[in-house]
């Protein structure tokens, strides 16, 4: 395996492989993903775009993950933006990197993809804080919140539900750059 930066091109020629790894760790049906599918395409283009992909030794992809600059009119950094009392307002979102994907393909799960892909993205990104959601979930058996943790992510929003989705997510946050590395 191995681990390549992408380009907003190189996303948008492979968002078929895209959408199938996102589908496949999301459990999302299929309706849902081509609802989706023209979000994650148009993500490309937005200010301080950075990606990252797993590509098996074939050129399978096996996991990605991307984010950019979070700026008021974005419906992620709106929802959250308006949840949050003024003073984590400005703590986090006055310069703020999104990490708006990071999956692995469920059977290449377990094999520290994520963490390699995680580590590379915030190494590349603009800005001094960066926020991710993810669903609410057991912290001792996710995966996903062990990794995060693991990363320094701590709470900012926890229980939130964001339109169009019946799961509780949690936002989480961290200060950039990320040093020491972590592994």
């Amino acid at each position: 395996m191995r681990l390549v930066p992408w380009q907003p091109d190189d996303l948008a020629r492979r968002l078929d492989d895209v959408m199938a790894v996102y589908g496949e760790a999301m459990g999302y049906r299929s309706e849902l993903l081509e609802a989706r599918r023209g979000y994650i395409a148009s993500h490309a283009r937005r200010p301080g775009f950075r990606a990252v992909a797993t590509l098996t030794n074939d050129g399978h992809l096996a996991g990605f993950g991307y984010g950019y600059l979070s700026h008021p009119g974005q419906w992620w950094h709106d929802q959250v933006y308006n949840a949050l009392d003024p003073a984590a307002r400005t703590a986090w979102f006055a310069d703020c990197f999104e990490v708006v994907e990071l999956h692995v393909r469920p059977p290449a799960q377990g094999h520290s993809l994520g963490a390699r892909q995680l580590a590379a993205l915030l190494r590349m990104a603009n800005g001094s804080t960066t926020l991710l959601s993810t669903p609410e979930a057991d912290e001792a058996t996710s995966r996903a919140w062990r990794l995060y943790r693991r990363f320094g992510f701590r709470d900012v929003l926890r229980g939130f539900r964001f339109p169009g989705d019946e799961r509780a997510f949690a936002v989480l946050g961290r200060e950039l750059p990320l040093t020491p590395p972590a592994s």
